[in-house]
């Protein structure tokens, strides 16, 4: 049976190759989109994936539900968006066609309790953005979110740089406040972080066969924008990373991991090199705890992962070839 998953995206070319992932995979269904501010606008994000849904015809993808996440962090700041990163609408070089068709709601979040109440017990929500919108329903929905499954997110750089600041992950650093609130609050959870992320890499000759035998036309020119980024900051990177693609993977493919289960702190400085960096214990001695002054929980952290078996998910989903 294919497990049902809940997405909450910041909507940029990564998260749109899970989004075009997941629908494609026969072990995992979409049940619910959940757009927010992050890499692009969220007006951006809810029409890219109104346009989403009208390339990938299929039943899944037609009878998803958008929903209108979080417009702005819980720090009060106005977000910074990366259009030189994910484009304008998160899809590369691409801009939607303009429709008759009108926007979602833009305030219509409460859809989502009923969605866990539909999905009780094996529901997975995989937050692949910012965590504005889930930290809000762990402080309005506190029993609610007891219903729900498991707990996958993309964030934070444990022992490795940050890909916004020297120690710092977007995701983490974008909200913190929040980052720190889910992990306080939430059970069951899954971090995979730019550790294994940034080794999930597509390469131009993985991206060139998918775009000659695939389904969809999109994800070259997509890929192609986001990797060109890329190379410009380190021309010796073998491909594009796709960080959101892996977690998604994570919902039916854990055995590929390799995992350690340790607390986690966010460091929620408002400013600085330090804002939003994820620091896990694996000390054998001394107390995390204690430090910070407070209970801290444990949870499963990414450590590893088997490329090759990445690979093979991928290119087989992708292509629709088996490998």
């Amino acid at each position: 049976m294919a497990e049902k998953v809940l997405v909450f995206a910041d909507i940029g070319v990564d998260d749109i190759t899970a989004l075009l992932y997941g629908y494609i995979n026969d072990d995992i269904e979409i049940v619910g989109i959940v757009t927010d501010y992050g890499n692009i606008p969220r007006e951006n994000a809810l029409r890219t994936v109104q346009y989403l849904k009208s390339i990938v015809v299929t039943e899944e993808a037609q009878d998803t539900p958008i929903i209108a996440g979080a417009e702005n962090p819980m720090t009060a700041e106005l977000p910074d968006f990366v259009p030189e990163i994910h484009g304008e609408y998160g899809l590369g070089p691409i801009t939607p066609p303009t429709t008759e068709d009108p926007l979602p709601e833009l305030e219509n979040f409460y859809e989502i309790i009923g969605i866990i109440d539909q999905y009780e017990g094996e529901l997975n929500i995989v937050n692949i953005g910012r965590l504005t919108s889930l930290a809000t329903l762990y402080l309005l929905y506190p029993l609610t979110m007891e219903k729900v499954k498991a707990i996958y997110i993309m964030g934070g750089a444990f022992w490795v740089p940050g890909n916004v600041t020297a120690v710092s992950e977007a995701n983490f650093h974008g909200d913190p406040v929040a980052a720190q609130i889910v992990l306080t609050y939430a059970d069951n959870v899954t971090i995979i972080p730019l550790n294994v992320t940034e080794r999930a890499i597509a390469t131009q000759q993985m991206v060139d066969y998918i775009d000659q035998v695939g389904p969809i036309d999109i994800v070259k020119p997509m890929i192609d924008y986001y990797y060109e980024y890329y190379r410009e900051r380190n021309p010796n990177v073998q491909g594009a990373p796709l960080h959101d693609v892996l977690t998604l993977m994570a919902v039916n493919r854990g055995d590929m991991f390799t995992f350690q289960e340790l607390p986690v702190h966010i460091v929620q400085a408002t400013q600085g090199t330090e804002r939003g960096q994820s620091i896990a214990d694996i000390r054998p001695f001394g107390s995390l705890e204690e430090e910070a002054g407070k209970e801290i929980k444990r949870h499963r952290i990414a450590v590893d992962f088997d490329y090759k078996r990445f690979f093979i998910d991928f290119m087989t989903t992708m292509s629709g070839q088996q490998f």
